[in-house]
């Protein structure tokens, strides 16, 4: 499985279920300057699958004040991707989605991000692109596994805050930390002030 951060993200169309239940072909290219979290989940009618694409459904403003894009993708068609849309939530679908829903029909999308389990469906794959079209993050979870929106967004902030002031991002950073200059010296004035605050 090949690891995707620093590289350029697969490029791919395919057809979509978008905002407001329209079957189209979705670009990847269309989206190129504007920061991207691209979603693998495994299968539409599931049981893990609808908590997290109503999850980052809720919180789709928060990713479009960073300007940043929501897609997801598995292995269903259109078609299945429509009828998900279309099904209340207490009858198993998820409503109303304001992302686009991407069928992988062929798979080929979710072998090129290296996701495809089983020969079958797409594991639990999340993928940051910058404005460059370049993966910055990438994170996969075994099937079983929810992720965390919070970290999603966690991450966004971490890379636009990289990008603004050039200081990285020590662990648990959270929007309002300061970050490291990226320097021995930057790193040794940054542990002998977490170490100072440890022992007060």
């Amino acid at each position: 499985m090949p690891v995707l951060v620093t590289r350029e993200a697969p490029d791919f169309t395919a057809d979509a279920v978008f905002p407001g239940g329209s079957i189209d072909t979705f670009a990847l290219a269309n989206w190129k300057g504007k920061y991207i979290c691209l979603l693998f989940y495994p299968m539409d009618f599931s049981y893990v699958c609808p908590s997290e694409i109503i999850a980052l459904n809720q919180k789709i403003e928060e990713f479009h004040k960073r300007d940043c894009k929501i897609a997801a993708i598995s292995t269903d068609t259109e078609f299945t991707h429509h009828a998900w849309i279309s099904t209340d939530l207490k009858h198993g679908g998820v409503g109303e989605i304001n992302f686009p829903l991407i069928s992988d029909k062929t798979k080929d999308i979710t072998r090129m991000y290296g996701v495809l389990y089983a020969h079958a469906v797409a594991m639990r794959g999340l993928f940051l692109i910058d404005k460059e079209g370049i993966v910055r993050h990438e994170l996969i979870n075994d099937l079983p596994l929810g992720r965390s929106v919070d970290e999603a967004l966690r991450m966004l902030d971490a890379l636009r805050f990289y990008e603004k002031y050039g200081n990285v991002c020590p662990a648990n950073w959270k929007p309002g930390d300061n970050g490291i200059e990226p320097s021995r010296e930057g790193a040794i004035d940054y542990m002998a002030n977490i170490t100072a605050c440890t022992i007060i």
